[in-house]
Parts: structure tokens; C-alpha cells; sequence
């Protein structure tokens, strides 16, 4: 699980820079292109893959939490054909948890772990990492995606060491569950992220 403080600060801090860097290139790619600079244009790519595909990313993430206690906590009310297809590609929940878990600690660096549909929404289920801010590829539909970066979880460790040597007693943090969500949105751009909800959101992998 992850504290609240961690998660607003992913939300209203890196999530955002995201945000602001992506309008920032989109602008500058603009006047680029109207004076016909190419080199220009060329330099921002890398800088719009990146931002942009870190703004696509953080958007399904937050759409994967839900607060505890709702239906969105348990896969086979919350969505049981995908309950079935996940057993039928991994014989059970925890078989896909585990096959999850491993491909997520392979990466190496930063990235991400998703669950997808194979080219498109009526595919066959599969798990996949991206690097860095690389979004799913094109063909394939995320489901829910797991973030890898650092800032995901940092301040995490940093509690848990607190915790374990001064007995802190962290019990009162509200949580919530990653909740299955087929979509391919990519948001629109704001110069401000609004907050989704008001209860603090904690991840914890299915």
C-alpha cells in the first residue's frame, strides 16, 4: 500500500509537471512549425513523447484507484468477465498476480507494468512493460497499469524506515485498490489537474 502523502504529491506535483511540460512543447511545436524550423521540431519530439505519454499514463492510473469499501474493490463484482479472463489466461488470480509481480520487478530503470487486451478491446489478455513514459502500444488497450518510477513510491520507504524504528502507528491512512478499467484516454490538457476526489487514495495491486 501506499500513504496519502505520497499520492497526493504524484497527483498535484508530478503528474502536473507533466501537464505543463506537455503544453509547453505543444506551444513551442506551434511556432515552430509555423516558421518552418525544423530542427526545432525535431528537438521536440522526444520532449512531447515523454511529457505526453507521462500525462496519458497518469490518467488511466487514476482512473484505476477507488476508494475502500466500494463495489470497484472486488474484481468479481466489479468486473467479472474480466475475472474469468484473467483465470482463463492464468489458470487464477493469484497465478496472474505473481506473473504481474515479476514482470513489474523486471524492469529495469523506470517504467511501467500493464495489463492489456491485445489489438484491441476484444483481445487476448496479456502483461507488458513500458519504458520510462512510453504509453501501450497503439494496437493494444491498457486495463490498468502499474506505476515503477521512483516518485510512485519513495516517500514510501522513507515512512516505513521511520515507522519501523520509532513505531509509528500509520493505521489511520485510508486505502484503495487498483480498480479494472478498459480505456484508451488520453485526457485533456489543462494548465491545471483538478483533484479526482476528496478521499486520500492509496494503491495496492490487485
Amino acid at each position: 500500500m501506499i500513504s496519502k502523502q505520497i499520492m497526493e504529491l504524484h497527483h498535484q506535483k508530478h503528474h502536473q509537471t507533466y501537464i505543463n511540460n506537455l503544453n509547453a512543447a505543444l506551444s513551442a511545436q506551434v511556432g515552430a512549425t509555423q516558421s518552418n524550423d525544423v530542427p526545432a521540431l525535431i528537438s521536440l519530439q522526444q520532449k512531447i513523447k515523454f511529457n505526453g505519454g507521462g500525462h496519458i499514463n497518469h490518467s488511466l492510473f487514476w482512473k484505476n484507484l477507488t476508494p475502500p469499501g466500494t463495489p470497484g474493490n472486488d474484481l468479481a463484482s466489479a468486473a467479472p468477465s474480466l475475472k474469468e479472463a484473467i483465470v482463463s489466461r492464468w489458470g487464477s488470480e493469484d497465478a496472474f498476480k505473481k506473473a504481474f509481480g515479476a514482470a513489474l520487478l523486471g524492469i529495469q530503470g523506470s517504467g511501467w507494468g500493464w495489463l492489456i487486451s491485445t489489438s484491441g478491446p476484444k483481445g487476448r489478455l496479456d502483461i507488458t512493460t513500458t519504458k520510462d513514459q512510453d504509453p501501450v502500444a497503439a494496437d493494444d488497450v491498457p486495463i490498468f497499469g502499474v506505476d515503477m518510477w521512483e516518485h510512485a513510491y519513495y516517500l514510501q520507504v522513507s515512512v516505513s524506515c521511520y515507522q519501523s524504528t520509532n513505531h509509528t502507528d500509520l493505521s489511520t491512512l485510508s486505502t484503495s485498490t487498483i480498480r479494472p478499467a478498459m480505456s484508451k484516454e488520453s485526457g485533456r490538457l489543462s494548465t491545471g489537474l483538478r483533484q479526482r476526489s476528496a478521499t486520500p487514495l492509496v494503491l495496492r495491486i490487485l
